[in-house]
Order: C-alpha cells, then sequence, then structure tokens
C-alpha cells in the first residue's frame, strides 16, 4: 500500500516563505513523476508543480521564478520551496506522484491528504 504524506504548510505573510515536504512510502518499484497541485475554496484543484524522474520540471505560470520544486530520489520525496508568497496562493496544497508498484504492471496515480498554506497578514 502507497502513501504519500505531506508537511510544512502554515501560516505566512505576504512576502514570505514556506517549504512543503512529501514522503512517498509503501511497496513502490519506481516513481515516474511527483509534484504539487493546489485547491482553493470555491475552485477547481490546479496544477502547481511537477518534476520528472529525469528532473524535468513543469510550474504554472503563477508560481514561475517564485517556487522551485526539487526531489529526493533515495527518500522517495518531494519538496516545493515556496518564496514571495502571495494571498493568492493560499490554498490546500496536495502531492501527487504516478508511480509503478511493480515492474512490469500499469503507472497509477497517487495523492496525499492536503496541507494547508495560508499567505495573509
Amino acid at each position: 500500500q502507497v502513501q504519500l504524506v505531506e508537511s510544512g504548510g502554515g501560516l505566512v505573510q505576504p512576502g514570505g516563505s514556506l517549504r512543503l515536504s512529501c514522503a512517498a512510502s509503501g511497496s513502490i518499484f519506481s516513481i515516474d513523476v511527483m509534484g504539487w497541485y493546489r485547491q482553493a475554496p470555491g475552485k477547481e484543484r490546479e496544477l502547481v508543480a511537477t518534476i520528472t524522474s529525469g528532473d524535468s520540471t513543469n510550474y504554472a505560470d503563477s508560481v514561475k521564478g517564485r517556487f522551485t520544486i526539487s526531489r529526493d530520489y533515495a527518500q522517495s520525496a518531494v519538496y516545493l520551496q515556496m518564496n514571495s508568497l502571495k494571498p493568492e496562493d493560499t490554498a490546500v496544497y496536495y502531492c501527487y506522484a504516478a508511480l509503478r508498484v511493480r515492474r512490469i504492471g500499469p503507472r497509477n496515480n497517487y495523492w496525499g491528504q492536503g496541507t494547508q498554506v495560508t499567505v495573509s497578514s
């Protein structure tokens, strides 16, 4: 059974920084993509950033230049460094992983439980 556990959310003032962490555990053969999505009240879940097993990254336009995604392959972890935070970054942030539990088999998507990020003065 695969689990994604996030940490690092909280309350921060505009212009501040936060670092989110997510660790995958369980029976995992390989992780192809890890990333972060977010969902603000009344809005749909949206992509924030992803990183592939080849370290190729993709960012939402709204966070480019402010957020940085990185991976620790040994720990099956992904991080999101968030700088210059704005009130519009307020949302529940979800960790995501596309992974395989065996060498021959489908790639499935997994989600963490979410961590709240609130940017407010």
